[in-house]
């Protein structure tokens, strides 16, 4: 059973983050801005502000918390990030990606709108997250801008994320090795977690080895929720889900878990969580909350 407290804290992160989604997203216009598109803004709500756990989120202000930085700047690139995990997820989404017609239990926004819409949504929430980062209401250096800026591009980009679900798309012509599913999903799924924990060392103004232990407790994090992920896709229903479940097998799509069967994948979760506690020990107690974070994604049911 999850800690209460810790379920709590979670949950209050992700409260904090909606609501300022819901502000960020709302119909006023902006400082800079032309107009604000109503179909447009009402296809982006109902791809960001549909619930979830907000773990990308949660990261960046519990690693930002650790090395004492400022808890508004965390809160609004926690919301950067958000931004672009939903885009993603709307782009995933599409007939010509994943075909998905659920999300988190409701429709996907394709569906509850239109192929169209969906892709300006998406293309929209990865550009307004940029523009967060950058805003003088986010209260960080410049030099810092620029870090998270650089850092954010790159996980999110050709050599990240987007570059992750080309080859998740290969995937499904061609048998993938186990370092192949490896590399693809550390760019697809890892690459977006491990700016989170190297996000809060930014704003915390950590130095080097501190910012380097944070991107590889990131990396730890990545692979466990994706392992979890795959694992919950082989054995948990979709009611449970809130979206559907054994896709990866009907489209032919190698897993590490249905590579290596699912006694090896728990062991293996176990494992990272092992290795994030060692990593993280060097901070005690402040790090309590990563740790916990670390163990809630490699054992979370959904």
């Amino acid at each position: 059973m999850q800690d209460t407290i810790f379920l709590d804290r979670l949950g209050a992160h992700a409260v904090a983050v909606e609501t300022l989604l819901a502000a960020l997203l709302s119909t006023s216009k902006r400082d800079g801005e032309i107009a604000r598109p109503t179909r447009l803004f009402a296809a982006m709500r109902h791809g960001a502000l549909n619930g979830g756990k907000r773990l990308r989120p949660a990261l960046v202000i519990e690693s930002a918390a650790l090395f004492g930085g400022s808890a508004e700047a965390a809160l609004r690139v926690a919301a950067a990030l958000e931004c672009i995990h939903c885009y993603s997820l709307i782009h995933d989404d599409l007939p010509a990606m994943d075909n998905d017609d659920l999300r988190r239990g409701q429709p996907t926004v394709h569906k509850a709108f239109d192929e169209a819409a969906a892709i300006l949504a998406g293309d929209s929430l990865l550009t307004y997250a940029f523009e967060i980062v950058a805003s003088s209401e986010t209260p960080l250096a410049a030099e810092q801008k620029i870090d998270l800026t650089l850092a954010l591009a790159q996980a999110a980009g050709p050599g990240g994320m987007a570059g992750g679900q080309a080859l998740d798309l290969e995937a499904e012509t061609k048998v993938l090795c186990e370092a192949e599913i490896i590399v693809m999903q550390s760019m697809k799924t890892g690459a977006l977690i491990r700016f989170a924990c190297e996000a809060g060392a930014i704003i915390g103004s950590a130095g080097r080895q501190e910012r380097d232990r944070m991107i590889r407790f990131g990396q730890i994090i990545g692979l466990a929720f994706q392992l979890r992920d795959d694992l919950l896709d082989l054995v948990a229903d979709s009611a449970t889900l809130g979206k559907a479940t054994g896709k990866d097998a009907a489209r032919g799509k190698g897993t590490l878990p249905s590579l290596k069967g699912v006694a090896w994948t728990e062991n293996r979760l176990a494992e990272l969580i092992a290795e994030a506690q060692s990593l993280l020990s060097p901070y005690g107690a402040r790090a309590a909350m990563l740790i916990k974070l670390a163990s809630y994604v490699a054992t979370r049911e959904k």
